[in-house]
């Protein structure tokens, strides 16, 4: 076998071995937890009580602390909610293990692009941030965010749609086009609903019953 074979090799067992992590990770949270729930059918469901929870059963911890990330650090890709990133590394784990809620941002650093809707999501968005070596994830967006920002960052978002056509058009980009593509629908459907239950978070302070009118974004 040449140098160049055995790298080749390498290189195919690297990637059977990441895909293997993936399948187990994924099958581990979706035998533990479940995606139905109280949360169906609400407009906005709070996952902090769940996430705090999940601290505790997998981390043995008292108070919530996914991580260090700051405000300021964050991407504006990070949708509007609790989660978001700041300065993370690039091994792009949350990319590659849950890629129905991360991303790689135009920073360069992971960013959450759809925030956690059931148990599986906050247990699966809760591990991944327990593993980045920055600790650059933290779930104290709704100490930040306020109705106008929100609204605002509605308004601004065709630098999202901006930037998922560039990096689809950027054969060197690190991030899966399924996920860029599913970030694309969301924005065509399913976010504006998601903001205007948030945006009713924000102002009542308590998640919106089924069927009660909802503010504007």
């Amino acid at each position: 076998m040449t140098g160049r074979e055995e790298i080749e090799a390498g290189r195919r067992t690297w990637a059977t071995t990441l895909e293997q992590a993936k399948q187990e990770f994924r099958a581990q949270t979706a035998a533990a937890y479940p995606v139905e729930g109280p949360w169906d059918g609400l407009a906005y469901w709070d996952p902090l009580p769940a996430a705090r929870e999940l601290s505790r059963s997998i981390y043995g911890q008292h108070e919530l602390d996914v991580g260090v990330g700051r405000w300021k650090d964050r991407s504006r890709i990070n949708v509007p909610g609790p989660f978001y990133a700041g300065v993370t590394d690039d091994g792009l784990n949350g990319p590659y293990y849950l890629p129905e809620l991360v991303l790689l941002s135009d920073l360069r650093h992971e960013c959450v692009f759809r925030q956690p809707a059931n148990l599986r999501e906050v247990a699966a968005l809760i591990l991944i941030a327990g593993g980045e070596p920055f600790g650059g994830y933290a779930c104290d967006g709704d100490q930040h965010w306020t109705p106008e920002s929100v609204r605002q960052w509605w308004a601004d978002r065709a630098f999202v749609r901006d930037w998922i056509a560039a990096e689809l058009a950027d054969a060197g980009s690190d991030n899966e086009p399924e996920a860029l593509h599913a970030y694309a629908a969301y924005l065509d459907d399913g976010l504006e609903d998601h903001l205007r239950g948030y945006l009713f978070w924000l102002i009542e302070g308590r998640e919106p019953r089924i069927g009660e009118r909802l503010p504007n974004v």
